[in-house]
């Protein structure tokens, strides 16, 4: 299991072009704004100008996704985290609307609706939050 991030961008809603440019740079790693959309441009069917893809640079940036560094005359790009710490992150944001919107009711009632591996994944999430609670009152406990 992935530790929680420490790091976490500004905002985490991204759009799709801007999920798009995001995995692009996992994908190659640090890198131009020249060498993002030229990997746009190489599905035909694309047609994006440089100045979209700078755009979503820029977005990206002030979320909190990216950051830019000078390299000659131009700048390169590179994701201030990991896709795994991305996934973490997004399923940490799922989890906690899942249960504002929800009440325990309404949540056992979807085990009815869920199959042996999935049911499986829910009891094994509650061993290790189990696991967690006392490990933690251990902890507490020791401490004078």
């Amino acid at each position: 299991m992935s530790p929680f991030p420490a790091y976490r961008p500004k905002r985490l809603s991204l759009g799709p072009l801007e999920t798009e440019i995001l995995d692009i740079l996992w994908q190659l790693g640090t890198t131009s704004a020249t060498a993002i959309h030229n990997q746009i441009l190489a599905d035909i069917d694309r047609d994006l100008t440089y100045s979209s893809v700078a755009t979503v640079l820029r977005r990206l940036e002030t979320k909190g996704w990216i950051a830019k560094r000078r390299v000659g005359r131009a700048y390169h790009w590179e994701p201030l985290l990991s896709a795994d710490n991305a996934k973490v992150l997004e399923s940490h944001e799922r989890l906690h609307q899942f249960l504002a919107a929800s009440n325990p009711d309404i949540v056992a009632a979807f085990a009815d609706t869920l199959d042996q591996s999935s049911l499986d994944q829910l009891e094994a999430i509650t061993q290790r939050i189990q696991a967690a609670r006392h490990a933690q009152q251990d902890q507490q406990e020791q401490q004078p």
